[in-house]
This record gives structure tokens, C-alpha cells and sequence, in this order.
């Protein structure tokens, strides 16, 4: 028994001191689950083979259940690019919509007819003929007012904003928060905040829509130093975010920032 006892301690011993020479290490003891995160529709192009047009949609997948965070536009890129991605649509078990906005939902449709039967998440304040839509298409509207749990390790900010009402996603990994916003109305600040109120865990990636395309670059910059000095480890700004913000996310965060487009692949067990 002596022996033994002896034994777990230097096996304790060995891995702590492992964990201090790579922290990566210590973030798989952590609460959460790593995800594989691909961008099917955005503004930018990141691989060759896919198709770029004004817009935003997220394949998350690692929690059990594949999501689709937002469909993009109507002109078929969504589709094209699930088969550049080499994903079945067949596999998405739940789709978040952020909001109303037509290159956040116009995809939607044309989804639908290769995978029926599905839950569409979206605010409680879409429009009445929006849902009789879904519903006309053989999907099931999931209303969401306040924050909540959507599935293990991911949960809606809730709606958020005033005139235009907006929901985000937070998804937990060992290393910390995962924040993924359609366009960031109500505010890439606020949304930031309520994820850290719903999971109180530090940020490991900000990403998505920032809507700071017409945002001053003095303003953008107070935005990404305070981020950094919230010590967010990663940030990726797209869609809405416009040229300039990404400039300056990229020169504040050097290589912590990581730059998203169509075909972008986001390991975060990677980060």
C-alpha cells in the first residue's frame, strides 16, 4: 500500500510540473467541452473553393449536438459551402438565429428543404409570419426572451438591444468563454459582459460580427485595449466589423487575433 501511496505522488508531482511548462495542459482539467467552430457564410473568403458574400453563419460542433449559429443570405452560398466544407446539413441538430436581419436568415429556406424537422432558435420578437414560416417548412420556433441553456456547454445571451434585438451565443471550453455574435447590435461590449454574467469564467475568443464598420478608429481601439486588458486571450472579428476594425484588433492583439472568412476552421482546443 506504502508503495503505492508513493507511486500516485510522484505521478501528481510529474503532472503539475508538466502543467507548469505547458499551460494548455491545465485548461483540459477545466469544466467544458473544446469545440470545432466553421465558417460557412461570411463577407470574407479564407479558403479557396468557397464562396463569399455579405453575411454570417457558424457551424459549432463538439457538444453532441451540431449547430447552426445564423444562415447567411439566400443566394445559395450557405449550401455550396456546407459541400466545400465536406458537412452533411443532414447533421445539424438545432439552428440559433441572432436576429432578423436577411444576411443572418435568408439561408434559411433553402436549408430547409435537405433537413426537416429541426428546432430553430430565435428572439421572441421575430415577426409572426417569420415563424409561421418555419413552421410552414416543417421546422419547430424555440422563442428566447431571457438568457438561457441551449444545450450542454452553450447558452443564449437572451435578447438583448433595443431596436434591434439581438442574441449571442457563449459556449465553454476548459480554456474559458467562447462568444459568437451575429453582428453585435445591442453592442460587442455589452454582449461580452453577459456572457462573463452567465458563466463567470474568463474570455478565451471573442468572435464574429462587431458592427464597428462605421465606428471611428480611435473608438475601435479603446474597444480592443479594453479587451485585451480583460485579458479576452483571442479575438476575430468579421462580417459587420469593416477593414479598419480589423486592423486595429490585429495590430492590438499581434497573434492573438485570427482572422475568419469562408472555410475558416477554429479549433478551440488549439488556443
Amino acid at each position: 500500500m506504502e508503495k503505492i501511496l508513493i507511486s500516485s505522488g510522484l505521478i501528481i508531482a510529474v503532472l503539475a510540473l508538466t502543467s507548469l511548462h505547458n499551460p494548455k495542459s491545465l485548461r483540459k482539467m477545466g469544466p467544458g467541452k473544446e469545440f470545432t467552430l466553421t465558417i460557412l457564410y461570411d463577407n470574407y473568403k479564407y479558403e479557396e473553393g468557397f464562396k463569399n458574400s455579405w453575411g454570417f453563419s457558424c457551424l459549432i460542433e463538439g457538444t453532441g449536438q451540431t449547430i447552426l449559429f445564423d444562415t447567411g443570405g439566400n443566394d445559395g452560398n450557405l449550401m455550396h459551402n456546407f459541400r466545400a466544407a465536406g458537412k452533411d446539413p443532414g447533421e445539424v441538430d438545432m439552428i440559433i438565429l441572432s436576429h432578423i436581419h436577411w444576411d443572418h436568415t435568408g439561408g434559411i429556406s433553402e436549408f430547409l428543404e435537405s433537413r426537416t424537422g429541426i428546432e430553430v432558435y430565435m428572439p421572441r420578437s421575430f415577426p409572426d409570419e417569420f415563424k409561421k414560416e418555419i413552421e410552414s417548412r416543417g421546422a419547430t420556433p424555440v422563442l428566447v426572451s431571457g438568457a438561457r441553456k441551449i444545450t450542454d456547454n452553450v447558452w443564449s445571451t437572451g435578447e438583448m438591444g433595443s431596436e434591434i434585438i439581438e442574441q449571442s451565443l457563449v459556449l465553454e471550453t476548459p480554456g474559458g468563454l467562447v462568444v459568437i455574435t451575429g453582428c453585435a447590435h445591442p453592442g460587442i461590449e455589452k454582449i461580452v459582459e453577459k456572457a462573463m454574467e452567465i458563466k463567470d469564467r474568463k474570455v478565451l475568443l471573442v468572435m464574429g460580427g462587431f458592427h464597428l464598420l462605421r465606428t471611428g478608429t480611435d473608438e475601435v481601439e479603446v474597444i480592443a485595449r479594453e479587451f485585451r486588458d480583460k485579458h479576452i486571450q483571442y479575438a476575430a472579428p468579421s462580417h459587420c466589423s469593416g477593414d479598419g476594425t480589423i486592423r486595429v484588433f490585429k495590430e492590438i492583439f499581434g497573434d492573438k487575433y485570427l482572422p475568419l472568412g469562408t472555410g475558416r476552421v477554429v479549433e478551440t482546443g488549439t488556443l
